[in-house]
């Protein structure tokens, strides 16, 4: 295990989690980017698109590229909270409740299918999501750090689903679409997948202590008061436009924030450009936002809300 002392060091280890990742996903550069950013501030991720894809892939992808203790948990109705956190049993021998835990005590979570389970069942996260603990008749459960959720959910399919409550999306740092590969793209997955799964032959890259003491450098990496100011603009545009009913909460200002910083970081700067902000506006801010209903009747994507702010609002430069 190499000691991440310093920018460049951390630069580079980023850098082989994204190429890693990039064997096994063909085409979706800037979403595996997503992931990893998103893994390396603390923030978690939503993915939703159409069945096959490759949301699962790409989770399984990134946690093999990792030594994280690795839980799936497959979403359905029938789904119970305590089939997610665990559940206390009494020990009949020693007179004492044990605690069992559920899939969700371990660092990295694939939440698959999510939006199939009840509210009831989906809220079971977030208390695990925002404090990375549980909470089980009133023990607290601590998780082991870092702890990291990528949850999937088909965009297609609506009977028997539950959207997503707006507690539960604002947990999410980033929400992200994979779309359909490009016909050369397309050709290559049958070429990487003709004898065997490139999945089977991914390796791990980092260990849980260096994804940490990357966490720590991201927060390190400088960020001008313009730049800051130009964030705090985005997110105060989004509660004024008249095709948002509800604008983004400033938990999308901090992810924006953060994510900023560790887009650097990735890039091999310790410091923030307006660029960045702008590269991952939409992705963290898409699903804070609720479309009005002038808005919805004009067919407006939130992307696209998003996208016409950012175009509206003079980028910040130095003086």
């Amino acid at each position: 295990m190499t000691e991440i002392k310093n920018l460049s060091m951390a630069t580079s280890k980023s850098k082989d989690i994204i190429e890693n990742v990039k064997r096994v996903i063909i085409g979706k550069d800037s979403e595996i980017e997503f992931c990893v950013i998103a893994l390396l501030c603390e923030g978690h991720i939503l993915i939703e698109d159409a069945p096959g894809l490759g949301k699962t892939v790409l989770a399984k992808s990134l946690a093999n590229s990792t030594n994280l203790s690795f839980n799936r948990i497959q979403f359905t109705p029938d789904l119970l909270p305590s089939d997610v956190t665990g559940i206390s049993i009494y020990n009949q021998k020693t007179e004492r409740f044990n605690f069992v835990p559920g899939p969700i005590i371990s660092q990295f979570v694939l939440a698959d299918e999510i939006n199939r389970a009840s509210p009831k069942t989906q809220s079971a996260l977030l208390e695990a999501m925002d404090e990375q603990q549980v909470t089980i008749e009133n023990s607290t459960h601590k998780i082991d750090l870092p702890f990291f959720v990528i949850a999937t959910q088909n965009s297609v399919e609506y009977e028997g689903t539950y959207p997503l409550p707006e507690a539960q999306l604002d947990r999410f740092m980033f929400k992200i679409n994979l779309g359909y590969p490009k016909k050369e793209e397309e050709l290559n997955i049958l070429s990487s997948q003709e004898k065997t799964h490139p999945l089977d032959h991914i390796s791990q890259i980092v260990t849980a202590q260096e994804i940490q003491e990357i966490q720590k450098l991201v927060k390190t990496i400088f960020v001008d008061e313009l730049i800051r100011n130009y964030i705090v603009d985005i997110i105060k545009s989004t509660r004024k436009n008249p095709n948002i009913s509800l604008g983004s909460s400033p938990r999308g200002g901090l992810n924006l924030f953060r994510a900023s910083q560790a887009l650097a970081l990735t890039k091999g700067r310790d410091y923030v450009l307006p660029d960045d902000v702008k590269t991952l506006a939409i992705p963290a801010l898409n699903h804070r936002i609720l479309l009005s209903q002038s808005g919805q009747m004009n067919d407006i994507d939130s992307r696209k809300v998003i996208s016409e702010i950012l175009d509206a609002l003079p980028v910040p430069e130095a003086k």
